[in-house]
Formats: structure tokens, sequence, C-alpha cells
């Protein structure tokens, strides 16, 4: 469920990103269209929301690191488990 969340997140930040080049590219500068600032704003709290759901996962142990080259946890002897 955890993993499904960040990769809808990162689905909104792209389409964010993608919908602040077209306001940039269809607003010219103009000074009374606030569209593109808005769509910056929106990609913020996207971040923000990710780096939380991914800190989230972390703590609890949701998420962490599965490598084949990970030694894995060692204990205070020095020998792997």
């Amino acid at each position: 469920m955890l993993k499904t969340v960040i990769v809808l997140l990162m689905i909104a930040l792209v389409a964010s990103l993608a919908s602040g080049l077209v306001f940039l590219m269809s607003d010219r500068g103009s000074p009374d269209k606030k569209r593109l600032f808005t769509s910056l704003g929106v990609r913020l709290g996207l971040g923000v929301c990710l780096l939380l759901v991914v800190l989230y996962g972390v703590i609890t142990g949701q998420l962490g690191h599965q490598n084949p080259w990970d030694p894995g946890p060692i204990s205070p002897e020095g020998s792997q488990q």
C-alpha cells in the first residue's frame, strides 16, 4: 500500500511538472496569469508529501534496503548473524 502511494505521488509530480511547462509556454510572461506559480506550489506540496511518506515508511520499517550485497545487521561481537 505504501509503495503504491509513493508511485502515485511521483506520477502526480511528473504531471505537475508537465503542466508547469505548458503554463510556461502558453502564458508567455503575462503578469495577470499566476498558473505557473500555482503549479510550482502544487509541486512543492507533492514533494513534501512524498518526503513525509518515505520518511514514515523508513521509520516504521515498511521501507528499507534489501540489497544482495548488504551484509545485514552486525552483532556487537563483530560477527554477522
